[in-house]
């Protein structure tokens, strides 16, 4: 089936997506009850009838999104599934009217090719003093936040896909 937008009925498998990562303390946990919340935020990569990748744009504020929830099933990584998923977002962030978009990460060098660019984390406050107050890390975050100015126009550097099998 590829890329689309998740349906409430998508959010289980989300959850266990970004909980195993949360896990590994590499994304904050999500509540069945938040991931209901925002389901309208995600898309999700569905193949063979099972959920493999989902990524969130969350508007902050009328200039501000965050790309947040990136996760890939392991199975399914290394094929261009996540670089599709953050293209998505930020072609929505676009026709949302989103100026800039931003995100935490410990793969810079990934979101780099998108055109992100590393800046303090004190230019976010609606993250610091939003979700960043809930995890285990604050205040001694060692994730690398990230900022992508969006321009009338912009194109998204196209990522070659990897073959899917």
């Amino acid at each position: 089936m590829g890329l689309r937008k998740a349906r409430v009925e998508d959010v289980p498998a989300i959850q266990r997506l970004i909980n195993a990562y949360a896990a590994k303390g590499l994304l904050l946990p999500r509540s069945l009850g938040e991931l209901y919340d925002n389901v309208r935020d995600f898309f999700v990569f569905e193949q063979d009838g099972s959920i493999r990748g989902v990524c969130a744009l969350h508007v902050c504020w009328d200039d501000l999104a965050e790309v947040r929830s990136l996760a890939v099933e392991e199975s399914s990584r290394k094929r261009g599934i996540g670089a599709e998923l953050v293209r998505a977002c930020l072609q929505e962030a676009r026709l949302l009217g989103v100026k800039r978009v931003f995100l935490l990460t410990y793969i810079p060098a990934f979101f780099e090719r998108f055109g992100f660019k590393e800046v303090p984390k004190e230019l976010l406050p609606q993250k610091i003093w939003g979700d960043c107050l809930r995890c285990v890390k604050f205040p001694n975050c060692d994730e690398v936040a990230m900022l992508l100015e969006l321009g009338h126009g912009d194109v998204i550097e196209e990522v070659e896909p990897r073959e899917r099998p």
